[in-house]
């Protein structure tokens, strides 16, 4: 399971033009998941996000996480985050998992965060999606658990 975590000043998706999800201050999180994927990769990848330091504090370090600001979550479920173009010009997406079961693994990754207390925004699964990203840095971090680690 792969995360793209961007913190951000705020974050927006829209689906056939109508806003369906806004955050202010937080994190704005693409979402990838594999074939080999569980519950237990993302019960890790929602505490790691639940617990990262990645806001700055009174003295400009990272020392704050997202309960400390009173930050936001943005989900939005990103299966080309599992492309690979090594090899020629259009790339593969055979590691990304089907909707059959990638669908179920956002919705139980999305759950965990709001169980950890967090306003979690969403997109709309398998829909054409623009996001609008204040991207605030840019801090922008790349998680992942591979299954069975």
């Amino acid at each position: 399971m792969r995360a793209l975590l961007q913190r951000v000043s705020s974050a927006a998706v829209r689906v056939d033009g109508r806003k369906i999800g806004h955050i202010e201050k937080g994190f704005c999180i693409l979402l990838g998941v594999t074939h080999a994927d569980t519950r237990k990769e993302a019960d890790w990848l929602a505490a790691k996000i639940a617990g990262i330091r990645l806001f700055e504090d009174d003295a400009g370090k990272m020392n704050l996480g997202l309960q400390d600001v009173g930050g936001e979550l943005l989900v939005i479920s990103q299966f080309t985050l599992y492309g690979d173009a090594r090899k020629g010009r259009r790339p593969s997406f055979i590691e990304a998992s089907r909707p059959e079961h990638s669908e179920p693994m956002y919705s139980y990754f999305v759950e965990k965060l709001r169980e950890a207390g967090f306003k979690v925004a969403t997109g709309q699964f398998g829909a054409d999606m623009k996001v609008e990203i204040h991207n605030d840095g840019p801090v922008t971090l790349m998680l992942e658990r591979e299954a069975g680690s």
